[in-house]
């Protein structure tokens, strides 16, 4: 059985700010600045589970770090930290395939923000999530 094979959309490149755990995972990407960012991954082998689908961690720490990176394009570069995450797993997805997060909308309240997103492979959810972030003034880079 073969893979799905969606590259990334024209533009996409390695991720703006990258981290130890994203260098381990590898294959996070973007395009944009500020409200134009854009976040998503091409599924690779450093991201299957044991049964060769998107491990559900790898979605969780995607749809974590694209909505808190997109926030922070947006504010101007206010940094916050997550306090809880939210993933409502809807669909897998296989090694080859292009993966967006979308940013659909925030609520503010104070030093709380949050954020509701979805991941998509195309036109199919593969997942939702709610975060919540928390302004923090020792939030590092």
């Amino acid at each position: 059985m073969s893979s799905p094979q969606t590259p990334p959309p024209a533009g996409f490149g390695p991720i703006l700010r990258s981290s130890p755990v994203l260098e381990a995972l590898g294959g996070f990407m973007s395009r944009g600045e500020g409200p134009d960012l854009e976040i998503g991954l091409e599924v690779g082998p450093n991201h299957l589970n044991a049964r060769g689908g998107l491990h559900g961690g790898v979605i969780a720490t995607l749809l974590d770090v694209a909505t808190g990176y997109m926030l922070v394009a947006r504010s101007g570069g206010k940094r916050r930290v997550t306090a809880r995450l939210t993933v409502d797993y809807r669909s897998g997805a296989k090694p080859g395939e292009w993966l967006q997060v979308h940013l659909d909308r925030t609520e503010e309240d104070g030093r709380k923000t949050l954020a509701h997103a979805r991941l998509m492979a195309g036109e199919r959810m593969v997942a939702e999530a709610s975060v919540l972030f928390i302004d923090s003034p020792t939030a590092r880079d």
